[in-house]
């Protein structure tokens, strides 16, 4: 009898100790859900390896074409394997109001470089109940300077002057941002462009805009198309992410030429997918790399600008070149004022119906 009590026990203890060494190996583990590409080489220089040599915490980064797309298929699941995840603004809303992410306490984020409270720190909706914005790209107009020998265009009523700056633009083939392009280029200001466009006469105004450019468009769908016509000649002007048109301009030599003024910019950011398995850890690497100094560093190797005000001032040269990155950045303060923040509420409430009044408009 003894015998088998102390066999038992044995057991029971080295069923202990084996769960034990397992929970202390899930302690030191961290499951990234990301872009990949340059986007999430950018993650790993800047926050990944720093955050592992920090924490010994040890990541393992999975890429997904949109990370949104499994965390809403794991929770429902009841499988989650994530425990945080890059998503863009319009989706961490729409996940969290689904009660498919965790919440995260503000708190846990660092002061700013005064003692400020962090919300304060972050650019505005940068901080939401599920949501810590890691950077802010931006749809922009650009031009190639080499088709523009005296004046260069300069605003985005420049963009709907074919007389002056001739050629064809091209334009994303929707209704967000071509609006609020439309209402901007013909004299309203960025604060009040979501007022206006939300009268039947705004969107009247907005369409009778477009109107006027709209022979000499050619509508883009994916966001590599806008480099690649500029590139080709096709168009002289275009409408485009920044992102894509710093990376011909920079890494390809093109001759291409950001406009600021009248930029709409979005963010990107962390959220954490309800159920996580290492929810702390979780927690602790978003409130790591969403620091001042990491948010600067993952600017450093993409023009995506950093959504805090304190990192700004932080980055340096584009990596690998003797360049600074600061003016390519659609947050460095002279860029930011000249742009408009996109209003999700506004395109939740109205993405429908001017969506199918565009889609109609342009085959009228």
């Amino acid at each position: 009898v003894c015998s088998s009590d102390l066999k038992k026990l044995l057991i029971s203890t080295t069923a202990l100790v084996v769960l034990a060494g397992a929970a202390s190996a899930q302690d030191k583990v961290l499951n990234v859900l990301d872009w990949g590409g340059a986007y999430g080489e950018s993650h790993k220089v800047a926050y990944n390896a720093p955050f592992e040599e920090k924490t010994g915490i040890k990541i393992t980064v999975t890429d997904a074409d949109n990370p949104a797309t499994p965390i809403k298929a794991m929770v429902e699941a009841g499988n989650v394997t994530a425990d945080v995840a890059s998503v863009e603004y319009a989706d961490a809303v729409r996940l969290c109001d689904e009660g498919a992410l965790e919440q995260i306490d503000p708190a846990i984020l660092s002061a700013g470089p005064g003692g400020e409270a962090a919300k304060d720190d972050f650019i505005e909706g940068a901080v939401t109940e599920c949501f810590v914005a890691t950077d802010v790209y931006s749809m922009v107009l650009a031009y190639d300077d080499s088709k523009f020998a005296d004046a260069k265009p300069a605003t985005p009523a420049d963009f709907f002057d074919t007389a002056k700056f001739p050629g064809k633009r091209t334009m994303r083939k929707g209704a967000k941002f071509n609006l609020e392009l439309a209402l901007m280029a013909d004299g309203v200001p960025a604060a009040e462009v979501y007022q206006v466009l939300g009268t039947p006469e705004g969107v009247d105004r907005a369409f009778k805009k477009l109107d006027s450019i709209k022979k000499d468009v050619i509508w883009w769908e994916a966001g590599a198309q806008p480099p690649q016509l500029l590139a080709d000649g096709e168009v002289t002007m275009a409408y485009a992410f920044n992102g894509r048109i710093f990376n011909a301009a920079v890494g390809e030599g093109k001759p291409f030429k950001i406009i600021w003024d009248g930029q709409i910019y979005e963010m990107e950011g962390w959220v954490v997918p309800k159920g996580a398995p290492n929810k702390q850890n979780a927690m602790d690497y978003i409130a790591f790399s969403t620091e001042a100094p990491q948010l600067a560093k993952a600017a450093e190797q993409i023009s995506y600008g950093p959504p805090r005000k304190s990192a700004s001032g932080l980055v340096g040269n584009i990596a690998g070149k003797d360049q600074p990155m600061g003016p390519h950045l659609p947050t460095s303060p002279e860029n930011l004022e000249k742009g408009l923040s996109s209003n999700l509420d506004f395109w939740v409430d109205h993405d429908g119906e001017l969506s199918e009044r565009f889609n109609a408009w342009l085959a009228g």
